[in-house]
């Protein structure tokens, strides 16, 4: 039996099976979604390494492998991939940083670490002073948000955890940390909206899981790096913003396939913080109230109808199995 209890990992590990039915393995990605498909083998991995199931490892190499090069506008994106997971869209090619960071955290193989530094410093040249910093969502620099800030805190402190002798990224890290937590994106509720506005404000826009979830998963990795205290009790501080019960999307059951994913995101970061009666209640609720006879997950992890399935909720949804070492229901 693997290493996540005596049936979750039976549980996780079905959600993964159903989740690979939908992989493209001569393509290298779930199609047809880009970074989706980063975020998709984030869990996947996440999954492999917790669960010590090594059945899907091959799908690490070939998903690098296929998409390390280049591909014209509307094949792998609606931007042009540039190679090395390079696009316009800077958040995209973050979600791809953290996919490699994982992969090399798993395999410890140097290229997924060489290319999740390739990818953090194009990311960080996105970087400058309107509002004081953070960088850009766009190539255009058109906003500055939370999705893009929060890959970033997160993938510079990583980068500075794997890089031997580091001392760029661990100073790239503490200054997006401070930045982030002075930006005004975190709210009078501890909750992360979705961006500032172009005069450096709070836009007041949806506060959707993945931002929260990538704010608690960036602070907690600066944690790591400095050992300072203001890093986890921020951490904490958003953690405990995000409610009781089961987890919801503000967009549920109508959410698009960007939204499908984001519940993913944060139950993965609430998991590092040790959230498990938290996490238990999701993995229990989707278990027995989202899963159809296939072991596919939907959308709405306590059920209902309509309920949207594909491989984009089965990746959010394994999150939370993999999150939760106890059986669900058990």
């Amino acid at each position: 039996m693997h290493g996540l209890g005596p049936s979750g990992a039976d549980e996780a590990g079905a959600a993964a099976d159903a989740l690979m039915y939908d992989f493209d393995a001569y393509q290298g990605w779930w199609p047809s979604s880009w970074w989706n498909s980063a975020a998709t083998l984030t869990a996947l991995i996440d999954y492999l390494q917790k669960s010590g199931n090594h059945d899907y490892d091959w799908v690490v190499g070939r998903t690098f492998d296929v998409n390390k090069g280049t591909f014209p506008a509307g094949t792998k994106s609606g931007d042009a991939i540039e190679g090395d997971f390079i696009s316009r869209a800077i958040d995209d090619t973050a979600w791809w940083g953290l996919a490699w960071i994982a992969a090399y955290e798993y395999t410890h193989d140097q290229r997924y670490l060489t290319e999740a530094t390739t990818i953090g410093n194009y990311v960080n040249g996105f970087w400058d002073s309107k509002c004081g910093g953070g960088v850009w969502w766009d190539r255009e620099r058109t906003y500055k948000n939370a999705v893009t800030n929060g890959l970033y805190l997160r993938l510079t402190a990583a980068l500075h955890v794997d890089t031997p002798g580091d001392t760029v990224w661990g100073q790239r890290a503490v200054a997006a940390g401070n930045w982030y937590l002075n930006s005004g994106l975190i709210n009078g509720q501890n909750q992360v909206n979705d961006g500032l506005t172009s005069d450096c404000r709070n836009n007041g826009q949806t506060v959707w899981t993945y931002n929260q979830g990538l704010a608690i998963g960036g602070f907690t990795e600066l944690y790591t790096v400095s050992g300072n205290q203001i890093w986890l009790n921020t951490a904490t501080r958003l953690a405990n913003a995000v409610g009781q019960g089961v987890l919801t999307e503000s967009c549920e059951p109508s959410c698009d396939d960007n939204q499908k994913q984001f519940k993913g995101i944060l139950v993965r970061y609430l998991a590092e913080l040790g959230y498990q009666p938290y996490l238990q209640t999701q993995a229990n609720s989707l278990w027995a109230n989202d899963r159809d006879p296939l072991n596919r997950l939907g959308l709405r992890w306590a059920g209902g109808t309509p309920n949207a399935v594909d491989w984009r909720t089965q990746a959010s949804a394994l999150e939370a199995l993999t999150a939760t070492p106890n059986p669900a229901g058990g």
